[in-house]
């Protein structure tokens, strides 16, 4: 059993949340009350950042000393946003919020994962109709076997996860979130993962 905080409380860190108990590891959802997410993160193995990605630069910035030796599971996108609420452009272009909060947290293990699908997909892979994949970013190949190895209790099978390299390669799958909106436009709230055909 692995201790996890989820930061953020939205549909993307409930679902994560959710899952992540019933596949019988403890976790604990950071609410917005002063205090309470250095508490979460201090108390965790393993953190997740499910916030919202404009904001996650300095929410996470101020927890250095709490996240400081942990592994930092980044599922976020940053990103400006249109006029229909729906990612319109990058915050971090030439780089990546993934780059910028390893940067900002040099003695954090950052991992990035699970930002190229729907949100229901994170949790369930299994429910698409053809194989997706999830691609791993980071520095340190531990820690990225360990959230290998946490994803698996989501349902990914091995063979569906896809280490890219360092913390660099999570620009390519940051900015693979432009193709959610069409998607969204064409196609409607259907769950779908970016995949590569082989």
């Amino acid at each position: 059993m692995t201790t996890i905080t989820v930061l953020g409380n939205g549909r993307v860190g409930g679902n994560l949340a959710t899952a992540l108990t019933r596949a019988g590891h403890e976790v604990r959802v950071a609410d917005r009350t002063p205090g309470a997410a250095a508490e979460a993160a201090r108390t965790a193995q393993i953190v997740i950042n499910a916030t919202p990605g404009a904001g996650s630069l300095d929410r996470l910035s101020a927890l250095r000393d709490e996240l400081r030796g942990k592994i930092l599971i980044d599922v976020s996108n940053a990103t400006v946003d249109g006029p229909d609420g729906l990612p319109a452009a990058l915050i971090y272009p030439g780089s990546s919020l993934a780059e910028q909060l390893q940067e900002a947290l040099p003695e954090t293990r950052v991992v990035k994962t699970l930002n190229t699908m729907l949100f229901p997909v994170m949790t369930a892979p299994a429910t698409l109709t053809q194989t997706p994949e999830a691609f791993l970013s980071g520095e340190d190949p531990r820690a990225k076997q360990t959230v290998r190895e946490l994803l698996s209790t989501l349902g990914w099978r091995s063979e569906w996860i896809t280490d890219l390299g360092g913390i660099h390669t999570a620009r390519a799958t940051e900015a693979a979130i432009l193709f959610v909106p069409p998607i969204i436009r064409s196609n409607g709230l259907a769950p779908f993962a970016i995949t590569i055909a082989r």
